[in-house]
């Protein structure tokens, strides 16, 4: 009688229906419902495949397989500088950020808002305040937002300084997209400051323009060591609309 050996399921044998999903797809799984949880908020850089692998106790491998999965399904966008959550929304409990930049109607961008950003040479008073050699370029964000019946119209743009490009890397990874066309929406850019362990101190200028209906406000950034992070210019037309101003403060303890 002829013996025969038992038959391992090749790979391209498809699985019993009730086997467990693969490892790299619980570890997908997994990554995913702490993310919607808000542990990496949405736009910000996931930690690097071996902090994931020892954080999960898989191999690298099995990370890479994870990621791959979550990103074909539109979840993580990468770039050179590493992978980024891509989940829509601030995440759940998370306190609403201070929105970036100064004058910006709502937490989130509607009809009549436009945001690109630009590598180039900063006005003289943005180069000044931010401690730029005259004619160096940098990072700049420019907004407009106006409504549909045309008023109400704000225009603002802000100039990074160096310090903020090297020290936050969510401003940084801009720079190779800064064409000025497509749309660029920094709106967490003082939560991700905040996040690289930046304590931002900020001073609003407000100024009735002469003869005219508009207001202009010029912040300024810095950090806990006066380092300047940021200057913006913010021309508002008053004559349909009001500049509000939101804080929020943490309770003390």
């Amino acid at each position: 009688m002829a013996r025969t050996t038992p038959h391992d399921p090749s790979p391209a044998d498809p699985a019993p229906a009730d086997a467990p999903p693969p490892l790299y797809r619980r570890v997908a799984d997994q990554l995913l419902g702490e993310l919607r949880d808000g542990t990496v908020p949405p736009g910000e850089r996931l930690p690097g495949e071996r902090r994931l692998a020892e954080h999960f106790g898989v191999s690298r491998e099995t990370v890479r397989q994870a990621l791959d999965v979550l990103r074909r399904d539109g979840l993580l966008t990468t770039d050179r500088r590493g992978s980024h959550v891509a989940l829509p929304g601030p995440p759940a409990g998370s306190a609403a950020p201070l929105v970036f930049p100064v004058g910006a109607r709502a937490a989130e961008p509607r009809t009549g808002d436009r945001a690109t950003v630009v590598w180039g040479t900063p006005p003289p008073e943005h180069a000044a305040a931010l401690g730029l050699v005259p004619g160096r370029p940098t990072l700049m964000h420019h907004y407009t937002s106006a409504t549909a019946a045309g008023n109400g119209r704000r225009t603002a743009v802000t100039s990074f300084s160096a310090v903020a490009l090297a020290e936050v890397e969510e401003l940084a990874r801009y720079r190779d997209r800064a064409d000025g066309i497509a749309c660029a929406q920094l709106r967490r850019a003082y939560d991700w400051m905040r996040r690289a362990g930046l304590t931002l101190h900020h001073r609003d200028t407000i100024t009735l323009q002469p003869d005219t209906a508009s207001v202009r406000v010029v912040r300024r950034v810095h950090d806990q060591y006066a380092r300047p992070l940021e200057i913006t210019d913010l021309l508002v037309d008053t004559r349909q609309d009001a500049l509000v101003y939101e804080f929020t403060l943490p309770a003390a303890g």
